[in-house]
């Protein structure tokens, strides 16, 4: 496998689902390997500190749920929360980044599959932990598209525990029907939706929410990928694509157009607060990842009655790929303990109970129909959508860049809502904070 940093195995491929592929690296199915045959595992397995960003809402629920199988499997292993609150992981990122200096790691910490990674496999602070996936067959388990994404020069260095779709549009219908909006035809693109939250707006309603930079960032990558498509997406990190191009500068109008139907005083909030208007009829539309079907469930609303879905204009028929793994850092202190958590949130068990709760997919393809059947209608369309759509790889949520470029994206972007900065002078800050993409 290609190396991940030169992004064109992440974010510049267009796969449909399909069936997997192994990788030396178990002894007798006792003892996991690393691809340089010392065993990672050998250590305390009396407890595992687990480091997320599942610290609220809807979030700490899925966790919660994940918890609760671990210790069914695990009952002489003590789990240990480590969440720090900051949707996105922000603020979790950064104390994992002192941690990991300090050679003060957690057993375990939740990152982003995809190039996010690689400022941890370049610093040397998460170990090759391919023999795990023969150990427990989860190149059987998984999808190829996604195998792919975890590979980088032909070893895998996380375990994901599900997959989200970031191009969605979660919409209150009696608010657009009270606009004249037909609810049972989303708009065909950008500029249709555009012209929808005009009426919106006309009729005294917020068209459009969005909070903390991290979901401006993800909105715009949809616009992004609505306006170029996929392969002009996808071009974007690895050349093909110039940030500086008219193509891009028609994006960020568009992005400078929907930004100016938000409300401000929501710029600060994470996702859920920021989504709340919606949900409550004030608002009409958030584009926001899959995990929002929690936040309506917890609230009792029913799909196609209080709230409805589709991908973001323009989007259809693309899937906009994230999903949160575990790893193993070289400095853990409880690598037993890490084991028996990568074991469980692999597991259908764990990947199950977790995913009904969060509003994710199942990163396992190996599901009965029984078993999908224990999923909401959403979920169920999602998991038919990743079996079927071209897969781009999300900005915001670490799929397609380093994490150096995303914080880089994500301070552009900033500046630009902040300050009210022209669109030429944002697109040339995203074209600094991108220009080691395809080097």
């Amino acid at each position: 496998m290609r190396r991940i940093t030169t992004l064109a195995g992440i974010a510049a491929v267009s796969l449909a689902l399909a069936a997997c592929g192994g990788n030396a690296g178990t002894n007798g199915g006792t003892e996991t390997q690393s691809s340089e045959g010392a065993n990672p595992w050998e250590g305390d397995a009396s407890q595992v500190d687990v480091m997320t960003w599942w610290e609220a809402g809807s979030e700490k629920l899925g966790l919660e749920a994940l918890e609760k199988v671990f210790q069914e499997q695990n009952p002489d292993t003590k789990f240990v929360n480590a969440a720090i609150a900051g949707g996105g992981g922000s603020q979790a990122k950064q104390k994992l980044s002192a941690d990991l200096a300090n050679k003060n790691a957690p057993d375990t910490f939740q990152a982003h599959a995809g190039a996010e990674l690689t400022d941890y496999i370049d610093a040397d602070q998460i170990v090759d932990i391919s023999g795990l996936y023969d150990e427990l067959d989860l190149k059987s388990a998984f999808p190829a598209t996604l195998i792919d994404r975890l590979t980088v020069d032909g070893s895998i260095y996380s375990v994901p525990s599900n997959v989200h779709r970031a191009n969605v549009v979660w919409a209150n219908p009696n608010v657009l029907k009270e606009a004249g909006i037909d609810t049972e035809k989303p708009p065909a693109d950008i500029d249709a939706w555009i012209a929808d939250m005009e009426k919106i707006k006309a009729a005294g309603k917020t068209p459009i929410t969005v909070g903390m930079a991290w979901t401006q960032v993800h909105l715009l990558e949809t616009i992004l990928i609505a306006d170029l498509g996929a392969d002009g997406y996808n071009g974007l990190f690895d050349g093909k694509t110039k940030w500086d191009s008219d193509e891009v500068k028609k994006a960020l109008t568009h992005f400078e157009k929907i930004m100016s139907f938000t409300d401000k005083s929501l710029h600060s909030e994470d996702w859920e607060p920021a989504m709340n208007p919606v949900i409550e009829g004030k608002a009409a539309y958030n584009v926001m990842g899959d995990w929002a079907v929690a936040a309506y469930d917890s609230q009792q609303k029913k799909a196609g009655t209080d709230y409805i879905y589709f991908p973001v204009p323009g989007t259809d028929g693309i899937f906009d790929f994230l999903a949160d793994s575990f790893t193993l850092p070289k400095d853990a202190k409880h690598p037993g303990g890490t084991k028996a958590w990568l074991q469980t949130i692999s597991s259908k068990e764990g990947q199950i109970a977790f995913n009904k709760v969060k509003g994710s997919i199942p990163a396992r393809s190996d599901l009965s129909d029984a078993e999908k059947g224990e999923f909401s209608e959403y979920q169920q369309n999602a998991m038919q959508s990743f079996g079927n759509d071209t897969i781009v790889s999300s900005i915001a949520h670490g799929a397609a860049v380093p994490v150096k470029v995303s914080n880089a994206i994500s301070d552009a972007v900033t500046k630009f809502t902040e300050t009210g900065a022209s669109v030429d002078d944002f697109q040339a800050e995203i074209v600094k904070a991108t220009q080691d993409l395809g080097k």
